[in-house]
């Protein structure tokens, strides 16, 4: 079925039909095709255009045709499957079977360039929703596994090199605050993509005296577009989407890299379970952490969603042009790709361990507790310069000779020179060293559990927000 065709004295070739056809992919945006078209029903009835019978008589029907979805033969196999060219002309069709030449009147008044828009927002906004959700349940888990060791010193790293000491709840926190972003980030995208085009016509605006506020009332959107032409040409919410499901991609590849390092035979102080990792179908002893390779490698397949609309908007003329039917693939994946891995990255969370004593050897081990001893010398009147350079020194006396900072008493520190003193020597301890780190948004030991239990406060300010009406 088509919804043009009158000015044509001849048909598309059958190779124009399949290369422009895309019902095998927008078939995802059916129910909401026909909750945009069930509003606009009632929008028609308004105007006159139909009475309160026919009105009736086409919502049941869409109320009927959603029913089918269930059928296996719904799409494949059905009457007509092969000449329907989008999924809007498939919801016609399936109410021309039930209501006759009635189904005719649906589309008066009515472009398929803001009923797309329409649907693709409506889809957007369960996308976004159920994005908001997986983010949610995956910054409980992070929450949960920060407090399983509370007390555990783990290596902070500044170039994959040890640096400095922290906590492993500030350290699995930090997570916490890129996903809290990227919250914030996708909420205010869905505020963006919650906005109403249908009155908006091809795009000079409609003919007939739509009462647009009804509409939008009815769909539970938050605004109407405010310009007809804007809202036929608009892509930017979809780019919104896209730009928010990659950085929170971006986030679960450098956590997978994270972990995907610490759990190696070289740092060893991560585990993961077996759950989350599989074999080699050579090598017996070989536990590969495939579950954080694929959440690495799918970021940069959304990503490549991301740039591949920004390509295909980039000089787009005014207003609306068929180069817009390649938004909808790179966003059904993109969604589709990010809340799997969003689900994914939860289950490792849930499931990973952490060896405490074998992350503070690898600290104690290490001089990660240098900038500890200069900022103590520094406290002390010593110049920063002047302390830089004599702990410098200590590290490379002691590397020289083999020496963990533990290997130091307070009097062989004082003997190598003057400026250390016992409470220096307390430092040589990375548990004792972090006691100096209370700083707001520092890794303290106080400091640190007062974050956790903002970030438990503010994981029920967001699923609270998300359970609004």
């Amino acid at each position: 079925m088509k919804l043009w065709g009158g000015r044509f004295e001849t048909g598309p070739s059958q190779v124009f039909e399949d290369f422009s056809r895309s019902l095998e992919f927008d078939r995802k945006l059916f129910f909401a095709d026909l909750r945009g078209s069930k509003a606009f029903a009632k929008a028609l009835q308004q105007v006159g255009v139909l009475n309160a019978d026919e009105c009736r008589e086409i919502v049941s029907a869409f109320d009927g045709i959603a029913a089918e979805w269930d059928d296996a033969a719904f799409f494949t196999g059905a009457p007509g499957e092969g000449k329907d060219e989008d999924i809007h002309t498939f919801v016609i069709r399936k109410l021309k079977e039930r209501v006759g030449p009635l189904a005719e009147k649906i589309h008066t008044g009515r472009s398929r360039n803001e009923q797309v828009s329409l649907d693709l927002r409506l889809y957007l906004r369960l996308a976004s929703d159920a994005l908001l959700e997986r983010l949610g349940r995956l910054m409980s888990a992070l929450v949960a596994l920060a407090r399983k060791y509370p007390n555990a010193v783990i290596p902070g790293y500044t170039h994959l090199r040890r640096a400095q000491p922290v906590l492993w709840p500030h350290y699995v926190l930090a997570y916490f605050e890129m996903l809290a972003r990227d919250h914030e980030r996708l909420s205010q995208a869905r505020g963006r993509i919650d906005v109403m085009p249908l009155g908006s016509g091809a795009l000079a605006g409609s003919g007939f005296q739509f009462d647009r506020e009804a509409m939008r009332r009815e769909l539970d959107l938050s605004a109407v577009t405010r310009n007809s032409m804007d809202a036929a040409a608009d892509r930017d919410f979809a780019l919104d989407f896209l730009y928010a499901a990659s950085t929170i991609m971006l986030h679960l590849s450098r956590l997978a890299e994270d972990w995907i390092v610490y759990s190696t035979d070289e740092f060893g102080w991560l585990l993961l379970s077996d759950t989350v990792t599989s074999g080699s179908s050579l090598m017996p002893q070989k536990k590969n952490p495939d579950s954080l390779e694929l959440l690495r490698g799918k970021a940069g397949r959304v990503f490549g969603h991301l740039t591949s609309l920004f390509i295909t908007l980039k000089s787009l003329p005014m207003t609306y042009n068929r180069d817009l039917q390649e938004d909808k693939e790179p966003l059904f994946d993109a969604f589709e790709q990010t809340s799997r891995s969003l689900e994914m990255a939860r289950v490792v969370a849930d499931s990973v361990s952490l060896d405490p004593a074998r992350a503070l050897k690898s600290v104690e081990e290490s001089w990660a507790v240098a900038t500890d001893l200069a900022e103590e010398l520094a406290r002390r009147g010593v110049s920063f310069h002047r302390a830089h350079q004599l702990v410098g020194k200590l590290v490379l006396e002691s590397t020289k000779a083999g020496k963990k900072p533990t290997d130091w008493t307070a009097d062989a520190l004082a003997a190598f020179a003057p400026e250390f003193t016992v409470e220096a020597a307390r430092l040589l301890s990375p548990s004792e060293a972090i006691k100096n780190r209370e700083v707001p948004g520092g890794t303290g030991p106080q400091t640190v559990a007062r974050a956790l239990d903002e970030a438990e406060a503010r994981l029920h300010a967001f699923h609270h927000q998300l359970a609004a009406p």
